[in-house]
């Protein structure tokens, strides 16, 4: 039985690779033998292959793949960081300060409906076509999500651990301080994560319109000179950058909570 159940977990385990393998050697399949035109669909060899030459080669599209990945990186961030330095502490003390959650909850809710690619335009007449645009148009895109978890998080707060402070004779800020903003912190995070995801959407649109370097050039390039191949790298470029910074995210979150709980 135990042969057996061993058996089973190494299939388990194998089963994902076997997937992508087959995945791939299907998509490849299906592009060799012409099943899908290689006008429509670049092969996965296709895509390393110019993988490999976008190291050495700034041609067609005027930039090195790392340049790409530079400039997307630096907008991505900018915009990223500056969503968690002003959406966190903002729906944290929303969350617990109701002074403030009244003034500010009615403009937010008439601003989170609206879709980051909406702001484009007006992006483009404030802050032109350069860094502070993209940045921008990132920086609404994590907002929402940053200011709802934190929001969430301090609302979630165990009212039994403030009753008690209340009776220790703590004040409004230290049980803000010491008890809702420890406790909303897996709120935070998963806040984090999804941020992310929202930034490096937002990234792909605001380097859509009125971009000259970045990884969403990169795509819009590949659309202008008909290679699905330079499309499909941008795309898988795109992703890997946000897996990557996913997983730091994910690390620091783990690292943090940890080091919380065991105080």
């Amino acid at each position: 039985m135990e042969v057996k159940n061993s058996g089973n977990s190494l299939f388990l385990r194998v089963l994902p690779l076997i997937t992508i393998v087959l995945f791939f050697v299907f998509w490849e399949l299906i592009v060799v033998f012409g099943v899908v035109p290689n006008q429509l669909l670049a092969s996965p060899t296709q895509v390393v292959a110019l993988f490999i030459d976008k190291l050495t080669n700034v041609n067609p599209d005027g930039a090195l793949l790392w340049d790409h990945a530079k400039v997307s990186l630096m907008e991505g961030l900018t915009g990223y960081i500056l969503a968690l330095v002003i959406g966190i502490p903002l729906g944290l003390a929303m969350g617990w300060f109701k002074t403030l959650d009244g003034l500010v909850r009615p403009i937010f809710e008439i601003v989170r409906p609206i879709p980051s690619v909406a702001w484009i335009p007006l992006c483009i007449i404030w802050f032109g076509t350069g860094l502070a645009s993209k940045a921008f148009i990132i920086f609404v895109g994590g907002l929402v999500p940053c200011v709802i978890n934190s929001y969430a998080g301090v609302q979630m707060t165990n009212p039994t651990f403030i009753r008690m402070a209340r009776t220790y004779g703590a004040n409004n800020w230290e049980i803000f301080k010491n008890i809702c903003v420890p406790s909303a912190l897996p709120m935070v995070f998963g806040g984090l994560q999804v941020a992310l995801a929202a930034c490096w959407t937002c990234l792909v649109a605001a380097e859509l319109v009125g971009a000259d370097a970045g990884l969403g050039f990169l795509i819009t390039m590949g659309r202008r000179l008909l290679m699905p191949d330079m499309i499909i790298l941008g795309m898988v470029m795109v992703a890997l950058t946000g897996v990557i910074m996913a997983i730091i995210i994910d690390k620091v979150e783990k690292r943090l909570v940890k080091g919380l709980r065991r105080g």
